[in-house]
């Protein structure tokens, strides 16, 4: 672990401006500088930098940090890597919070990674000169089945001569040859001096089950090299080619037995999980898309390794592909890390419908914002891009659907819905109550429910045209001989929407007073702000909390260490503050946050007066307790608040 001393130097010693302006080409404005975000597509510069508190904001993409989170999200770094990486810009030599034996053993298991990626790289490369040819000679002569294939694709290898999307986007995604018969890599590692123990960890060979050597996993295979977001190649996906014929074998004076044993190939094989490779953590063709994903503002999420690979060489080079598994919640946070959203591009056939709707739940879980793009049946990305060019595929990218609407659309759907039984119409109908129950952005659940209510009016049930979702459901109950549960009063929901407009206010009123504090955090200690600060409540009370624990007079507010300690709803309002205060003079930022108290406790006060008069309209009040509270009431409005 490395130490907090650490971390603070780095913090210090790093110069955020000439850091941030390698990348990204800033202007002065006033005490911050400005720019185009690198994190996303923009045309007006919305991104600034406080080089006195120490951390950017973007108001256009909310993103925003320090020094080290800018690298950790445009390089796509862990938080030590991106330490380490900025302790040695800045010639800091990093100390780890570990006793010596701890110290000895983080440094075997570093070591112990980087050996397995050496073994990788080696494997990429030999792969690599295998289809293309190397220093040592050119390409192996069985390669010509792998050049079919990418050529049968539309992925035809180039000589390497005038400029080729096609060829560079094969070169960037290394891809290559595993030659044909049992140990031409095992071979080529222990002429470099692999021990084959290595290579056996990262999957490359496998031990013969005799006990003696081990033998190629990839035999006769085009090989796709899988890569972290660092680069680094950790794991490999193998597709089958054709056999070639024993006649064309001994030509070639090649001997040996069939490349894959009795029986037809499997389709692919992949590299097992090892100490550098969980499939499930990790996502093909991020490491080559992640720049484009961050300007795009969203990758696209296809099926297959030859999908990513062929929209690469079209131009279209924000795809990516989930590993031969599941979408699984940790590939939707990687994502995240980069952009706020995703488009599912999967093939039309059951199968990717049924991917489809089990991605739900990993972007759900990870914040990241779903549309689904669907293709014609049977035609996957690599076909619509080599049929009808990229225009086809951006152009079903821009016009893709939200995903909880496209699931809604999947249970309603009016033709399917029709030739359902009864039951199964029911199920359908539960079916989209949970998945508006389950969705916990209210804007888009108020927007799905919207459009479910149209889809429901267009369906009839027993010859009775529907109104919307609730009549559905009801006549759906009803019909299956289940109990109905009770609808919302209209008087119910007026109450629930005016307190909930009440909170959304308060709420509001208490970031105008976290602002002025922002703007000058000494006002955290001004003997008149403190007595006020106290009917703050919820996220902003608990955002003034790490304020004060993050301010000292002699040092000001650390930005960074108070941000991170910000609950996330209120986050990018702070940032967003902290980064371009609003208030020039303290007196008006003191005078502001004195005005926004009084309206809370006017806020307060009308809250205890409405919930007096929903007591007085019930019938259950006796004479007692009704003057109780009339004088309640009227003690409240004699405290000088003038609520009428």
């Amino acid at each position: 672990m490395i130490s907090p001393e650490t971390i603070a130097l780095v913090k210090e010693r790093t110069d955020l401006v000439a850091l941030i302006g390698e990348s990204v080409r800033l202007t002065r404005r006033g005490h911050s500088f400005t720019g185009l975000c690198p994190f996303h597509k923009e045309k007006t510069p919305s991104f600034h930098v406080n080089p006195n508190r120490g951390f950017y904001h973007c108001f256009g993409c909310k993103e925003t940090g320090s020094a080290i989170d800018f690298v950790m999200k445009l390089e796509g770094r862990t938080f030590a890597e991106a330490v380490r990486a900025l302790a040695e810009r800045a010639g800091i030599e990093v100390e780890e919070s570990l006793t010596e034996l701890e110290r000895r053993e983080a440094h075997a298991a570093r070591k112990s990674k980087d050996d397995l990626y050496a073994v990788n790289h080696l494997a990429a490369t030999f792969f690599e000169h295998s289809l293309r040819g190397g220093p040592s000679g050119g390409h192996h002569p069985l390669a010509r089945y792998a050049h079919e294939e990418l050529g049968r694709r539309g992925l035809p290898l180039g000589d390497g001569g005038a400029v080729d999307p096609i060829s560079d986007a094969l070169q960037a995604f290394r891809i290559g040859y595993a030659p044909f018969g049992w140990d031409a890599l095992a071979t080529y590692l222990r002429q470099q001096g692999v021990s084959p123990v290595l290579a056996e960890r990262v999957g490359l060979l496998v031990p013969r089950s005799s006990g003696s050597g081990h033998y190629d996993r990839f035999r006769h295979r085009l090989m796709f090299a899988v890569t972290d977001v660092m680069g680094r190649v950790i794991a490999f996906s193998g597709r089958a080619l054709p056999d070639p014929s024993p006649a064309e074998l001994s030509s070639l004076g090649i001997t040996g037995p069939a490349p894959q044993g009795d029986g037809a190939p499997a389709k692919y094989i992949n590299s097992p999980e090892s100490p550098i490779y969980t499939k499930g953590e990790h996502l093909f063709g991020l490491y080559q898309a992640r720049q484009a994903i961050r300007q795009r503002g969203e990758a696209i999420l296809v099926e297959g390794n030859f999908d990513v690979v062929a929209l690469h060489a079209r131009g279209i080079g924000h795809a990516i592909a989930p590993l031969g598994t599941a979408f699984t919640p940790g590939q939707a946070k990687l994502i995240k890390r980069f952009a706020p959203a995703v488009v599912l591009l999967f093939d039309g056939d059951a199968a990717g419908k049924k991917a489809t709707r089990a991605a739900r739940v990993p972007c759900r879980e990870a914040g990241l914002g779903a549309r689904v793009a669907t293709l014609p049946a049977g035609v996957d990305p690599d076909d619509l891009a080599r049929e009808r060019g990229a225009e086809s595929v951006l152009k079903l990218v821009n016009g893709a659907t939200n995903l909880l609407q496209h699931l809604i659309n999947e249970e309603l759907d009016i033709d399917r819905f029709k030739t359902a039984t009864l039951t199964e119409q029911h199920a359908r109908a539960r079916a989209v109550a949970e998945l508006l129950r389950t969705e916990s952005d209210p804007d888009l659940r108020l927007m799905a429910s919207t459009y479910a209510d149209q889809l429901a009016s267009k369906l009839l049930i027993n010859g009775q045209p529907m109104s919307d979702l609730a009549h559905l459901t009801r006549m759906l109950v009803s019909a299956t001989s289940q109990t109905p549960t009770r609808p919302l009063r209209c008087s119910e929901s007026t109450e629930s929407y005016e307190r909930a407009r009440s909170r959304e206010r308060t709420k509001e009123i208490g970031l105008e007073m976290l602002g002025s504090l922002l703007d000058f955090p000494e006002l955290l200690h001004d003997p008149d702000a403190e007595a006020v600060l106290e009917c703050l409540e919820g996220e902003v009370a608990l955002a003034v909390a790490a304020a004060r624990h993050n301010f000292t007079f002699e040092m000001g507010l650390a930005a960074s260490e108070f941000l991170a300690q910000v609950p996330a709803p209120i986050h990018s309002f702070a940032a967003g503050r902290l980064v371009s205060p609003v208030f020039e003079a303290a007196s008006t930022a003191k005078a502001t946050l004195l005005e926004n108290s009084q309206k809370l406790s006017r806020q307060a006060l009308a809250r205890q007066k409405a919930a007096v008069m929903s007591q007085l309209q019930k019938s259950t009040v006796d004479p007692d307790a009704e003057n109780a509270l009339l004088r309640e009431l009227f003690q409240r409005r004699a405290g000088g608040l003038g609520l009428p």
